[in-house]
C-alpha cells in the first residue's frame, strides 16, 4: 500500500510543478508586456491570479473562505498570513482581489519560469544583509505610493520543523504598516500544510480553508515607539494562532 502512496505523491507533485509552468507559457507575451512598466503592474496582477487559480484547482485544491472583514477596493492594506507551503503563495493571489505586491526571500527567484516574473514584480529581500532589508522598505515604500497593498509572511519563512503551529513574528510587516498608517489584515490558512507541505511524499488533493480576519489599524501609533509596534505584532499572532488552534 505504502508504495502505491509513493508513486501517487511523486506524480501528483511532479504534475503541480508542470501546472505552475503551462499557464506562464501560454500567457508568456501578455505577462511580457505588463512587466515592462511598473505602472501596469494591475494587469500583471489580473494575469497572477487567473495562473494562481489555474494551479489550485488543476491540482484538485478548492478553498473556501470565511471572510469577517471586507476588503475594501482602492484602499492600502498589509496582508499578513502565516506560512507553511508553496500553495499559500497561490492562495493568497486567489483570495485578495486587491492588486499586491509581494514581499519574499530572494531564493524562489531561481525557480524556472516562475522566478523570471517573481524578481521582476515582487519585493525581495536576502534576510542575510542588512541593506536588502533596508531596500525593501524603500521598494515598499514606492508600491503604496502607487496605491498598492503589501503582502509579508511575517514567520520571515517556512519553519523546518512542521510540527511548530506558528513560528515567531518578525518586525519588517508591522513597521511599514504603522510607518505607512496602512491597516494590517491577517489571513489564516487552515489546511495548507497538510495538504501541501515541504515535506515531498505527503499532502492530497481537497479543501483549503482561509479566514479573512477583521483589520487591525495602526493610526496613531509610531515605529518610535517600540511598544507600538511588539503590541501590533503580538495581536496580529495572537489572532492567526488563536485560529489554527480550531483547526
Amino acid at each position: 500500500m505504502k508504495i502505491f502512496k509513493i508513486i501517487f505523491w511523486t506524480l501528483w507533485r511532479i504534475w503541480f510543478y508542470i501546472m505552475m509552468g503551462v499557464p506562464i507559457i501560454i500567457m508568456f507575451p501578455f505577462l511580457l508586456v505588463s512587466i515592462l512598466k511598473e505602472t501596469w503592474y494591475p494587469y500583471f496582477f489580473v494575469m497572477a491570479r487567473i495562473w494562481a487559480k489555474f494551479i489550485l484547482f488543476a491540482s484538485g485544491f478548492y478553498y473556501k473562505v470565511d471572510s469577517e472583514y471586507e476588503i475594501e477596493m482602492n484602499k492600502s492594506y498589509m496582508f499578513v498570513a502565516n506560512h507553511t507551503s508553496m500553495t499559500d503563495i497561490m492562495l493568497t493571489l486567489a483570495v485578495v482581489r486587491n492588486p499586491f505586491v509581494f514581499v519574499g526571500k530572494k531564493e524562489l527567484a531561481k525557480i524556472p519560469l516562475f522566478g523570471f516574473f517573481y524578481k521582476r514584480t515582487c519585493i525581495l529581500v536576502d534576510r542575510n544583509s542588512t541593506r536588502s532589508r533596508m531596500e525593501v522598505f524603500n521598494r515598499a515604500e514606492k508600491r503604496l505610493n502607487q496605491g498598492m497593498s503589501i503582502c509579508i509572511f511575517p514567520e520571515g519563512g517556512v519553519p523546518n520543523n512542521e510540527s511548530i503551529l506558528l513560528d515567531e513574528f518578525k518586525d519588517g510587516a508591522f513597521r511599514l504598516a504603522i510607518e505607512h498608517q496602512i491597516p494590517i489584515v491577517p489571513l489564516t490558512f487552515m489546511d495548507n500544510k497538510k495538504r501541501f507541505s515541504y515535506t515531498f511524499f505527503s499532502g492530497g488533493p481537497g479543501l483549503m480553508r482561509v479566514v479573512i480576519h477583521q483589520l487591525i489599524p495602526t493610526i496613531g501609533k509610531t515605529i518610535e515607539n517600540k511598544k507600538d509596534i511588539k503590541q501590533v505584532k503580538e495581536q496580529v499572532r495572537s489572532v492567526i494562532h488563536n485560529q489554527l488552534l480550531k483547526a
